[in-house]
């Protein structure tokens, strides 16, 4: 199964983005397909074709165009909406507010009690150039409409103009102008289009708004790149140009339009865009580079890894494009709503106008009053309600480095109820250090025995000299240790590797045994009686213990110890003041897993957890009533992420555990956790506040109006307002994503990002 992105253009409330959804799903090959009017975007999935679906959507009256991905044209496919249309709507907007001037002068004046009338053929004239030039979009709209058989905003815009219209030309010719004056309603359909024209340009400014966090991504990609040759000589191409391996030269003040491995130079980078990190981060040779940091200080030389679409960048907007337009599942209502709303408001407008003629207050009456039911009614606040919520708050997550890939979770975050955590690599750093060196007491190490300060350090730098290449993580921290001490590690020989069980080498003509009490035992080396007494208190703190034997006798043990991150504490009591239960499930030992657990907060604690258990272990939460994210970053953590109502991958963690959750965070900082869940409540607040507004709206609206406490072209402001309101209350979102989400003092006293 493939997937296609579409731009679509023309639709204007939820009726359109229904029809562009049937004409979707109708073509053969299609398995689902998401409209997404909030963005003018559709995601198909199946084995359709681009020009069969392009071809499908302007069937059904609206402009296609294909997309790559992360916003990107396909080759050859020129924009829908270039700069010369949006200039012509921008004159056309501007025109019919100079025609739309003169009505509101006079009604202006009529307000205050004067009876001034503009000459009724100079009304005649001014309405029906904005009746044929602004409402022709809608005569189309609506055409195409009823051809399918579908409701939309443009059916209720076309009837209410046209009726306001049809029926002053009709007193007009029928009484004369003289006589016609005082009951015409030019300016009803004059304003009313006005107005709609112009409530679309202010939501479509807006709604770029609430898309902005894509176009902010892409734009940190740069055109050019300066690629250097083999003979050192420096040529500047299109960034789409970059092969992989190809050496770049970024210069400081650049940024990269690539990934990449720094193969030359020492500097720092901005990746606040791309992770959300406040503070620079120093770089140098062999380090990975993402495309879209910033180049700080220096110049560096770096070789592409990744180009194009396969950059990190381009993955992160694909992704977060994705969700936008996947559909939230609230909105499977709201789809229900609209696909019947408009022929029940012509329902409502119908009975309007009986009732008004039946009570006998003439067709004057009775025409304003189903007009005024017509326009008020305009479904483009209930289709824009949720989408544009959903943009703005995966938007401003993206901001904080939250990567957002399934809509539904932002809806399930507001049940969350238990956050369970990972230990190693997530709570923990995943980085083992030397915690203590014990010596035997009656090791001699280098003529230095018992009681001797210097008989530790003669053993831990024997073993990390022995360990030098070992790949093992305790291997990793003696070699740490000993790092800047000016200790010169000599090179060991045969060496050798007993996997699950240790290593061994000759240093300094002494042979050194490192690891379990098996590899001891291998070797006939007993272990001292003393041995359980040096280990407990190292035990006790949660340490991990390896024994090291030299020359055939037991000389002492290495405690190791995995820190929890420093921001750990403060991330659970963050969720914990949020009222969320918090527990730990891991693989480590009891000892282990409680030392860290107890020091971060934590007093659930599910120890010696296998990873095939995990996914158990949710299931166990869930059945007692629990809604349960769980925050995971390795491999074996992709089967639990996938079980939780939410999974949570960490930042730098694998790619199975990524594609597995869904949502994650590109940093691995733990405060985005409760960040993560309180943007999904207020998102979901968001759009339950649009969805009461919309509805509200018209539950009030369409009676007043079918009274006739409102005119057609109140009726007519207020339905453009009510669009707007709505996109506008989205967008508060974004102002999320500038700023912490929570109050509690911890988050930001201890959060890394700041």
């Amino acid at each position: 199964m493939a997937s296609v992105d579409l731009e679509i253009g023309g639709m204007s409330c939820a009726g359109c983005a229904g029809r562009v959804t049937r004409a979707l799903e109708s073509v053969a090959g299609v398995e689902t397909a998401a409209v997404n009017l909030a963005l003018e975007r559709a995601h198909i999935d199946g084995l359709a074709s681009a020009s069969q679906l392009i071809d499908a959507v302007q069937a059904a009256g609206y402009k296609a165009r294909a997309l790559v991905g992360a916003g990107e044209d396909a080759e050859g496919e020129a924009p829908l909406d270039d700069e010369a249309s949006d200039r012509k709507e921008r004159f056309l907007l501007f025109m019919a507010m100079i025609a739309t001037a003169p009505f509101l002068v006079q009604m202006g004046v009529m307000a205050t009690g004067v009876g001034l009338h503009m000459p009724a053929y100079l009304e005649l004239v001014l309405a029906a150039f904005l009746q044929i030039a602004v409402g022709a979009r809608f005569y189309r709209g609506a055409w195409h409409a009823i051809v399918t058989r579908t409701g939309t905003m443009d059916v209720l815009v076309a009837l209410g103009t046209s009726a306001a219209f049809g029926y002053s030309l009709w007193i007009l010719l029928s009484l004369g102008p003289l006589a016609a004056e005082g009951h015409l309603y030019f300016e009803a359909s004059a304003v009313i289009l006005t107005l709609v024209l112009l409530g679309k340009r202010l939501e479509a400014s807006a709604k770029r708004g609430a898309a902005a966090s894509i176009r902010a991504l892409m734009s940190l990609r740069p055109d050019r790149a300066t690629r250097l040759r083999d003979d050192g000589a420096e040529e500047t191409i299109p960034a789409g140009q970059v092969l992989l391996g190809d050496r770049l030269l970024i210069k400081a003040g650049e940024r990269l339009p690539v990934d990449g491995e720094i193969i030359d130079g020492l500097s720092t980078i901005d990746q606040s865009m791309l992770t959300g990190e406040s503070l620079p981060v120093s770089r140098e040779v062999g380090d990975a580079v993402k495309a879209g940091t910033l180049n700080l200080s220096s110049p560096l030389v770096v070789s592409a890894t990744a180009v194009g679409r396969e950059t990190l960048l381009a993955q992160i907007s694909r992704l977060i494009e994705t969700a936008q337009t996947r559909k939230a599942p609230v909105e499977r209502l709201v789809d229900r709503v609209a696909a019947v709303f408009v022929p029940v408001v012509l329902g409502i407008a119908a009975v309007t106008f009986a009732g008004w003629m039946l009570a006998g207050q003439g067709l004057e009456a009775a025409m304003v009053a189903a007009v005024s039911v017509l326009v008020i009614a305009c479904p483009c606040a209930l289709g824009l309600a949720t989408p544009t919520a959903v943009v703005a708050g995966t938007g401003a997550a993206a901001r904080r480095g939250i990567l957002i890939r399934d809509v539904e979770a932002l809806e399930r975050a507001r049940r969350v109820s238990h956050v369970l955590f990972d230990k190693t690599g997530t709570l923990s750093e995943g980085r083992p250090r030397l915690e203590a060196a014990v010596l035997a007491p009656s090791a001699k190490l280098s003529g230095v025995g018992d009681g001797d300060p210097g008989g530790d350090v003669t053993l831990i730098r024997l073993a990390a000299a022995a360990q030098r290449r070992s790949e093992h993580p305790f291997a990793k921290a003696c070699l740490d240790a000993v790092d800047g001490s000016g200790f010169v590690l000599l090179p060991a020989s045969a060496f050798e590797t007993r996997p699950g069980a240790g290593v061994v080498a000759t240093v300094e003509g002494k042979r050194v045994l490192i690891g379990t009490e098996t590899l001891l035992a291998d070797e006939a080396i007993a272990l001292p009686e003393a041995v359980p007494d040096m280990a407990a208190p190292l035990l006790a703190r949660g340490a991990s213990i390896v024994h090291v034997a030299i020359d055939g006798a037991f000389a002492g043990i290495l405690a190791f110890r995995d820190q929890a991150r420093s921001e750990a504490k403060a991330a659970v009591a963050a969720l914990k003041h949020n009222g969320v239960a918090v527990a730990m499930i891991s693989g480590d030992g009891e000892a282990a897993a409680r030392a860290l657990a107890s020091e971060v907060g934590i007093d659930d604690v599910r120890h010696s957890v296998t990873p095939a258990r995990k996914a158990a272990a949710i299931e166990a939460f869930r059945t007692e009533g629990a809604s349960v994210a769980m925050v995971g970053d390795g491999i074996n953590d992709a089967p639990a992420l996938a079980a939780a109502d939410i999974g949570i991958a960490m930042g730098g963690g694998t790619d199975v555990a990524m594609e597995s959750a869904g949502v994650a965070l590109m940093r691995p900082d733990l405060m985005l956790v409760p960040l993560a869940l309180e943007i999904g409540r207020a998102t979901v607040a968001k759009i339950r506040q649009n969805l009461f507004w919309a509805f509200g709206y018209n539950v009030v609206c369409i009676p007043l109006a079918a009274l006739g406490f409102l005119s057609p072209t109140l009726a007519g402001a207020a339905m453009a307002f009510s669009s707007v309101s709505v996109v506008a209350n989205a967008l508060l979102l974004r102002r999320w994503g500038r700023r912490n989400a929570l109050s509690l003092p911890s988050t930001r006293h201890n959060s890394p990002a700041g």
